[in-house]
């Protein structure tokens, strides 16, 4: 049982949770609807105990290769920015589909890197994340993929993820993968690599780990986990992250019978 978890998710009222494209996609690259249904309703459990949740959710590509099909070759950059651009309609229809099921609303949030570093838009993100959680709705963001360019992106949801809770205030952030957590070394390709399931000093963290590259769907990797650790941590926040596609993680992650890698408070 890992009580460090369990004790961090108990004592979380404010929280953000980020799942990454490849836990919402199925082997072949279309969306994994049956996951998100469920995932919806253990969301739903946790505002039951009277907690409040803030999704970022990834995606918008692997929706618009599921939605047309014929343009999942294309690489031309024009051709990625309108399938996010039809990828994004279709994951919040689903995810409207998977929440309407347990009664809760949703509302949308596509952001910039610019949204964050102005201070007027800034304010207007918190004052309407406030709101939404308040009345009962979750909201879900993305980065505004179709629209923004280099000098604009974020880049990946977990950076996104991060600056979300530093603006709400959260009191937890949790990262969902396709990874169990951090080990101290690829466990694809090292069977005596081992969970790392407290972290207390991410400079010592990267000292003792490799890193390795991006995933098949996703933007981010090992890299993006740690960076978002490294911004939540400093403003108070606990970063958790852990395998999306457990069953029921949410639950199981409260009641300690599922690990993960928890970086504490500096």
């Amino acid at each position: 049982m890992n009580e460090n978890i369990a004790t961090a998710l108990k004592a979380a009222r404010k929280i953000v949770i980020k799942i990454g494209s490849n836990t919402l996609a199925k082997p072949d690259g279309t969306q994994n609807t049956e996951f998100m249904a469920e995932f919806a309703s253990q969301c739903a459990a946790l505002i039951k105990e009277g907690k409040q949740i803030v999704l970022v959710s990834s995606g918008a590509q692997v929706a618009g290769v599921s939605t047309t099909k014929e343009w999942a070759r294309k690489k031309d950059v024009h051709y990625r920015q309108a399938l996010c651009s039809i990828g994004q309609v279709e994951l919040m229809h689903q995810w409207r589909k998977a929440f309407g099921a347990q009664d809760i609303h949703i509302g949308q949030l596509l952001l910039t890197k610019d949204d964050f570093e102005n201070e007027h838009r800034s304010l207007n993100i918190r004052n309407t994340l406030f709101t939404l959680v308040d009345e009962g709705v979750v909201p879900i963001i993305n980065e505004n993929d179709s629209v923004s360019i280099d000098e604009m992106k974020i880049g990946d949801n977990d950076n996104l993820s991060a600056l979300t809770a530093i603006l709400w205030s959260a009191d937890l952030l949790i990262l969902f993968s396709d990874i169990d957590g951090i080990y101290s070394d690829n466990p694809k390709t090292n069977p005596n690599a081992t969970l790392i399931e407290t972290v207390k000093s991410i400079p010592d963290l990267r000292k003792s780990i490799k890193i390795g590259d991006t995933n098949s769907f996703g933007t981010g990797g090992i890299e993006t986990k740690i960076q978002a650790a490294e911004k939540t941590t400093v403003y108070g926040i606990p970063l958790l992250l852990a395998n999306g596609s457990r069953e029921n993680v949410l639950v199981n992650l409260e009641n300690g019978s599922v690990g993960g890698t928890l970086f504490l408070v500096e």
